[in-house]
């Protein structure tokens, strides 16, 4: 069955589980003895390194004083690729694993639900999970995720996302596996853990966060359950993203933070996403760019895109996001929402098109670094003709795509992408 027609409208929808989780601060001090209660033994942890910081290190001690024997593959990369997957799953394999923890973000995350894959499957490449519930071995390593920061919520849904740079090294592929059984065992989000997380790093993780909950609230998947969580996480991340960002180590901005990237996450574990993600997933793809930025900068474009065909989802976002619509009409409080998101992007200080991205943009920027030759190439985002075109064709084979308010065509998506590279944000607000 053709991922369109998983998607498309049908009087049966799936609701996806959420793994048992612990929220607040001090959490991630419990994962020794929740680690021993699950039954780990001998444990792969799987991170970046979060270089600059010691929150690795302390939880890997932690692990060891309760008598967990611990192995470390530090080598996970944003937008992680296929070949750090790999690696980890021979790591795991060459020391007689038997459990994983990851500690990040949603790389960390995504890479290690996709190694657990592979190794219920003696190894398999991951890129042969890619679609819908590929997996055919539904028991997985138990799984331990510990975030540190509050963007992706993959600790809490069934997808993972991976760059394919093997199958064609000359177009890499950045697809979306959605699977139930690479669902965590134990998620532990603990906002104390935020603190460390760069300002810049933090806003473009609270974008994430806020196309995470927009795209499930107006796709036309329309799941009911989903619905709540979208828009209670559309107001959390409106209250408290410019706390988090501007002052880090604010509590209550961060565990505002927390509970949006969690609930957000929840809502599109079965509610669906958009075109917001499938150009985001495109423009990292090609530029290894972080999610999250891209979804800032994409996001705006693909509300004023969407906002025809469900003018009232966007008025209710708007009152979400604090705007007073009372004596407006649908379409001027959905123009608000759109003018709103705007001014969040501005205050916290996200590049506004793909073309300003530049090596200096954000703290973490890979733009032009390797390992694979493509991706030292990739210095520059141009957004000529050919650019839009091939991240056009991109987001029209992401399984995000269905599920869009807003009917696809490479006529009607390909201004959007164009309106990414290279247009003015207040264009859509004039």
């Amino acid at each position: 069955m053709q991922v369109d027609e998983l998607l498309k409208p049908f009087p049966i929808k799936e609701f996806h589980p959420f793994p048992r989780a612990l929220l607040g601060p001090g959490s991630h001090e419990l994962i020794g003895p929740e680690a021993l209660k699950i039954g780990f033994k001998k444990t792969l942890v799987m991170t970046s390194g979060l270089r600059g910081t010691d929150i690795v290190n302390k939880i890997v001690e932690s692990m060891r004083y309760h008598g967990l024997e611990v192995v470390v593959y530090d080598k996970v990369e944003s937008n992680p690729k296929d070949y750090n997957v790999m690696d980890a799953v021979s790591m795991y394999q060459d020391n007689s694993c038997d459990s994983f923890v990851s500690i990040g973000g949603g790389s960390s995350h995504d890479a290690c639900k996709g190694a657990r894959v592979s190794v219920a499957h003696d190894g398999r490449n991951v890129n042969e999970f890619e679609g819908f519930n590929m997996s055919e071995n539904p028991k997985n390593p138990p799984h331990i995720a510990v975030s540190t920061t509050a963007g992706t919520g993959s600790e809490t849904s069934w997808a993972y996302v991976i760059t394919d740079t093997t199958t064609d090294p000359d177009n890499p592929h950045k697809y979306v596996a959605f699977d139930d059984a690479s669902v965590t065992t134990l998620a532990i989000d603990d906002p104390v853990l935020y603190y460390d997380c760069p300002i810049d790093y933090t806003a473009q993780c609270g974008f994430d966060v806020l196309a995470h909950a927009s795209e499930p609230y107006v796709s036309r998947l329309n799941f009911d359950p989903s619905l709540g969580n979208a828009l209670h996480a559309i107001k959390l991340t409106s209250q408290h993203l410019r706390a988090a960002v501007w002052n880090g180590q604010d509590l209550e901005g961060r565990q505002g933070m927390m509970y949006a990237q969690y609930i957000a996450a929840q809502a599109f574990n079965s509610g669906g996403l958009g075109i917001i993600h499938s150009i985001s997933h495109a423009v990292s793809a090609f530029y290894d760019t972080h999610h999250g930025l891209n979804n800032a900068v994409a996001l705006p474009r693909v509300w004023a895109f969407n906002m025809p065909a469900i003018y009232h989802r966007f008025a209710d976002i708007a009152e979400a996001m604090g705007i007073d619509t009372h004596g407006m009409t649908k379409p001027q409080a959905a123009d608000a929402a759109l003018a709103a998101s705007i001014r969040l992007l501005r205050d916290v200080g996200i590049v506004e098109k793909f073309t300003d991205v530049t090596q200096d943009t954000y703290s973490k920027n890979r733009l032009g670094e390797g390992p694979t030759k493509f991706y030292e190439n990739a210095k520059v985002i141009t957004g000529d003709k050919e650019d839009v075109d091939r991240i056009t064709n991109h987001v029209l084979g992401d399984a995000c795509t269905p599920g869009n308010a807003k009917e696809c065509t490479f006529e009607t998506v390909r201004p959007v992408v164009d309106h990414c590279m290279n247009g003015d944000l207040d264009d859509l607000i004039s």
